[in-house]
């Protein structure tokens, strides 16, 4: 386990997150896949979010990361579909319909654990600072 540091906080903060194209359309190949990946990346940066995996299915894709305790699992996953929408319509105009290019649903689930090793080096850390 890999504690990451903001300037106020300690964390271990990690979502797995799944969304789907509208209708679940196979659209998600070749150079949109390509794409996509960069700037699933790009954003990650952008937002101090580290992209742990990313999965890209031709209707689906999965995406694990580490977020920092600022940013909601709702806003990270606006950040991702909503960026990603913008630039890939603009860059393959065939995606683009009037209904979007994502589904307005998303799966998130929480992943890590906190044990007392944990809370005990989080606690003796805190005292050093």
């Amino acid at each position: 386990m890999q504690l990451r540091k903001t300037r106020w906080s300690l964390y271990n903060l990690n979502y797995h997150f799944v969304w789907i194209p509208k209708y679940r359309r196979r659209v998600l190949v070749e150079d949109v896949t390509e794409e996509l990946e960069k700037l699933i990346f790009e954003i990650g940066k952008k937002h101090e979010i580290e992209v742990l995996s990313l999965s890209v299915q031709p209707d689906h894709i999965h995406l694990f990361v580490s977020a920092p305790p600022r940013l909601s699992p709702a806003q990270i996953a606006n950040l991702f579909k909503g960026v990603s929408s913008k630039k890939l319509m603009e860059k393959f105009p065939y995606l683009r319909t009037k209904e979007g290019l994502w589904s307005r649903t998303y799966y998130v689930g929480s992943a890590g654990t906190v044990s007392e090793e944990t809370i005990r080096m989080y606690i003796e850390e805190c005292q050093d600072m």
